[in-house]
């Protein structure tokens, strides 16, 4: 048995018997701490809100808690197709995907629908899914609100709600979002509900009391470090100047076949996945504005090894189950503490090892002190040696550059990749007859009789030498007739 997992066997609580067989179709057998300890209160009916560190194995726990749950009690009376029986909220779409995979593999000896809804792509795809009803949904807020305003699905009917990473719903601003959902379910009482984070802080807490009743409280994370033990911290503090090679150094020697690398800044990343593409490293950036669809692709290539480094904004921080990341390199320290955990969460799951290296620059350096607060460890410093600064190749041009204007903005209608936005089947615009010459008569504007007619009377108007001098209020008006 591995380290990560206790003595605690599946078989041995109180599980219905299809989802034990679809646990040991899947290769499940013992439990991880959070499992063992806060499965039984779940199966007893109680809420639960839970703390472990990422990749400890919490989705597991909350899917086999509400499905036994689903399984043991009756549905309401009278309850539509369109009305789920529970409900999974996710902050981001990543981990809404990984949720709903895991979900259809224990759920195999299971009769439930499953249903998945997320922002970015697949509209009318996902709402023709939902409109024949699902038994469980997992969705981001967003796009789950949306359907629910349009009344293709109500929560009248819920059995089971569960949030995961509920901090990370603060702080990507969806706690609004998460209370009108919660608002549109059973009372507590009637219910039961699941909260499940890395990071369990006071207004998670509050959250809690709100929208859940009485939950047991169950947290695994030593009480010593907020962090996996078995990942090995480093932190080096180069100039800002030596951090890309640096980098590049350290990347050469660790050899390392899947490496993560998050960045602050999307214009930064950029950058360093021109650096790294220039200097023989298979890499791909993953931002915010990626579409889903590459998005995917990109995840699918780095999961199977066709991406060497996966250089990552805080976006792609939480909710990413990538197994064997061997490598996590903070080049930019993040400036909230709860990121630092999530990144380096990245590698060292499920038991196994793993490196996480941060660089303490001149910028970003500030954010050290209450990083290392927060994980309640000093991160052991490394030197920076000469072989470790090695010389780099030219970047690759920048496939994301786009064209700039003499000043150096970017040009009105340009395509972010550089590439030109021009119509070709466009026809030409006729050209404009040229302005016939106004003949304006010598006279003060205020003794011109109107004796011309429409356009040459208003030509004359506005071309006389003396029209500033009327009152701003009847510039531009028709003058009266005068005796």
């Amino acid at each position: 048995m591995t380290k990560h997992l206790t003595d605690v066997r599946f078989a041995d609580l109180n599980l219905e018997a299809p989802i034990l067989q679809g646990l040991e179709e899947a290769g499940f057998e013992f439990c991880t701490p959070i499992q063992a300890e806060s499965l039984p209160h779940a199966l007893e009916g109680r809420d639960v809100a839970g703390q472990a560190q990422t990749g400890t194995g919490k989705t597991i726990a909350f899917l086999l808690a509400a499905f036994n749950y689903m399984l043991t009690k009756e549905p309401a009376q009278g309850r539509k197709p369109t009305q789920p029986r529970a409900v999974m909220l996710a902050p981001t779409r990543e981990l809404a995907i990984q949720i709903h995979k895991d979900a259809e593999q224990l759920a195999t000896h299971l009769d439930f629908r499953i249903g998945l809804v997320y922002g970015g792509t697949g509209y009318e795809k996902q709402k023709a899914f939902l409109e024949k009803g699902v038994d469980v949904l997992i969705g981001t807020p967003g796009r789950l609100i949306d359907y629910l305003k349009q009344g293709v699905y109500d929560f009248r009917a819920v059995d089971v709600s569960v949030m995961d990473e509920a901090d990370r719903m603060f702080d990507l601003g969806f706690i609004d979002d998460i209370r009108y959902v919660l608002r549109r379910m059973p009372p507590a009482k009637e219910r039961l509900s699941l909260l499940y984070s890395a990071t369990l802080s006071h207004r998670v807490g509050e959250l809690a009391y709100d929208f859940m009743d009485d939950p047991v409280e169950v947290k695994v994370t030593p009480t010593d470090t907020m962090t996996v033990a078995q990942i090995n911290e480093t932190i080096y503090y180069p100039a800002n100047d030596e951090k890309l090679p640096l980098l590049v150094g350290l990347l050469r020697k660790s050899k390392a076949t899947r490496s993560m690398v998050f960045i602050n800044t999307k214009r930064e990343a950029e950058r360093i996945y021109c650096m790294l593409a220039g200097n023989g490293f298979k890499a791909e950036m993953l931002s915010g504005d990626v579409p889903q669809n590459k998005r995917e692709k990109l995840l699918g290539m780095f999961t199977s090894g066709e991406i060497e480094v996966l250089i990552a904004t805080d976006v792609a921080a939480r909710g990413l189950h990538i197994p064997d990341v061997s490598h996590v390199y903070n080049y930019d320290l993040p400036q909230d503490q709860e990121d630092y955990v999530h990144r380096i969460g990245r590698t060292g799951r499920a038991g196994a090892s793993g490196e996480a290296i941060s660089f303490a620059c001149e910028r970003y350096a500030f954010s050290l002190d209450d990083i290392e607060k927060y994980i309640q460890h000093k991160i052991p410093v490394a030197s920076i040696t000469d072989d470790l600064l090695p010389e780099l190749e030219r970047p690759i041009p920048s496939p994301f550059a786009r064209k700039r204007d003499a000043r150096g903005r970017p040009a009105r209608g340009g395509n972010p990749r550089g590439g030109n936005n021009r119509r070709t089947d466009r026809k030409p615009r006729p050209r404009r007859e040229p302005k016939k010459e106004i003949e304006v008569p010598d006279m003060p504007l205020s003794e011109m009789k109107p004796r011309l007619e429409g356009d040459d009377k208003t030509a004359i108007k506005h071309h006389h030498p003396e029209k500033n001098k009327l009152p701003h209020r009847l510039r531009g008006v028709e003058i009266p007739a005068i005796g």
